[in-house]
C-alpha cells in the first residue's frame, strides 16, 4: 500500500496513463479540460521541477495554495507533495511560497508569489498583480519529467498533517462517499473545498475525477450519461 501521497499518484497514472484522470467543467465559463493521467503528471512534474529546481524549496519548506477546486490546483498541490514540500491550505502567513488567484486576499511573506486566473485553456492573466508571476506562463519553462524527491510517510503534507495522516484520511472518505476502484466520480466542487474529498479519496481508491465548478444541477444528468460517471458526489 501506498505510503506517500507521489506514490498514489505515480499508481494512478500506472495503472492507464493514456485515459482520463480529472476532467474539469465550469458551468460558468462553459470550460471543459480533460487531463489524462499523463497529461496530469506532465503538470505535477512541471509544478514540482519549479519549486526545487526554480525556487530551491525542499523538505520543511512549506508552499501556500489558496485557490478553490480546479484542475490546476490539483497540479499545484500534487506537485507540491512531489517536491517533499508542505501544503498550506489555510494559512499562508509564513509560506516559502504562495500560489493563489487575484481575487484572493492572501497575506504572506513569502517572497516567491505565483497568480493564477484558472482560465480556459491554461490562458494566463491578462492584468498580473503586482510582486507576482504568472503560475501557467513561468511553469511551462520546466521539463515535464521530475525525477523525485525523497518523500517519508512522516513528512508533513497538508498543514498540519504527514503524508500518512492524509492518505489515512483519504482512504475513510473513500469508504465513507462509496468511491470505488475503475470507478468515475462526479464532484460538486463548490461543496467540496477539502483537497483530501475531491482529489485524494478518489485517487487512493483507484477511480477517476470529473471535477465540477459552479455545477448547474440542470447538467448533472447529462454529465453523468455523457462522462460515463459512477458515481455523484454532491
Amino acid at each position: 500500500m501506498e505510503t506517500t501521497i507521489p506514490q498514489v499518484l505515480a499508481s494512478s497514472v500506472r495503472r492507464d496513463p493514456a485515459s482520463p484522470l480529472l476532467t474539469f467543467y465550469d458551468d460558468t465559463s462553459g470550460d471543459r479540460t480533460e487531463l489524462s493521467g499523463a497529461t496530469l503528471d506532465n503538470w505535477v512534474s512541471k509544478t514540482a521541477n519549479l519549486l526545487v529546481d526554480g525556487l530551491g524549496l525542499a523538505t520543511g519548506d512549506t508552499a501556500a495554495v489558496t485557490l478553490p477546486p480546479h484542475w490546476q490546483t490539483a497540479a499545484i498541490l500534487l506537485g507540491v507533495w512531489s517536491a517533499g514540500v508542505t501544503a498550506e491550505i489555510s494559512d499562508p502567513e509564513s509560506a516559502d511560497a504562495l500560489f493563489t488567484s487575484p481575487d484572493q486576499n492572501a497575506t504572506t511573506k513569502a517572497p516567491d508569489r505565483y497568480a493564477t486566473g484558472l482560465l480556459p485553456f491554461a490562458m494566463p492573466l491578462r492584468a498580473l498583480p503586482e510582486g507576482f508571476a504568472d503560475y501557467v506562463l513561468e511553469v511551462r519553462q520546466f521539463g515535464d519529467y521530475f525525477p523525485g524527491q525523497p518523500v517519508a510517510a512522516d513528512d508533513l503534507a497538508l498543514n498540519d498533517r504527514t503524508h500518512a495522516e492524509v492518505l489515512t484520511a483519504a482512504r475513510a472518505r473513500a469508504t465513507e462517499l462509496g468511491i470505488e476502484a475503475g470507478g468515475r466520480v462526479l464532484i460538486d466542487a463548490t461543496t467540496r473545498f477539502d483537497p483530501v474529498d475531491w482529489l485524494l479519496a478518489p485517487l487512493v481508491a483507484g477511480a477517476s475525477i470529473v471535477l465540477c465548478a459552479h455545477l448547474d444541477p440542470a447538467k448533472v444528468s447529462g454529465r453523468v450519461d455523457s462522462e460515463k460517471v459512477t458515481l455523484v458526489v454532491a
